[in-house]
């Protein structure tokens, strides 16, 4: 998480804005590590979390939603329809708990979304693009 808040930082020196300006994601693992760093306090403008994992393959008894109500920034979800960490009923009643506004996107893929790259960062940029 100290790398995520680091990165951040640095992008926001670098672009000469203020680090709540600055949204923070990435995928799998890496989308939790920024979802906990903002949960912990980094200030952020949102959340893109693409593939995020919900809970071990097989074992969705063992959520990683604990921290969803601390994240008050607009969070989106980018997802393959068939990813076995998190189906897309799983992640629409899960991220109900996300105290900030929610956007769920769900692509043709499991968790890898191989063949969907190009789908997912268009979905991205324009998520982007309409926060204000």
């Amino acid at each position: 998480m100290a790398t995520v808040g680091d990165a951040a930082q640095a992008l926001a020196e670098r672009l000469s804005v203020p680090l709540g300006r600055i949204a923070v994601g990435g995928r799998s693992f890496g989308g939790r590590m920024c979802s906990l760093a903002v949960a912990e306090g980094l200030p952020a403008a949102a959340l893109v979390l693409v593939s995020y994992p919900l809970h071990p393959p097989g074992r969705p008894e063992k959520l990683r939603t604990e921290h969803f109500g601390d994240l008050g920034v607009p969070c989106l979800f980018v997802s393959g329809r068939r990813d076995a960490f998190a189906t897309p009923e799983e992640l629409e009643a899960e991220t109900e708990a996300v105290a900030g506004p929610v956007t769920l996107e769900f692509v043709d893929g499991d968790h890898s979304l191989r063949r969907s790259e190009a789908a997912v960062a268009g979905i991205v940029a324009n998520w982007l693009s309409g926060l204000s």
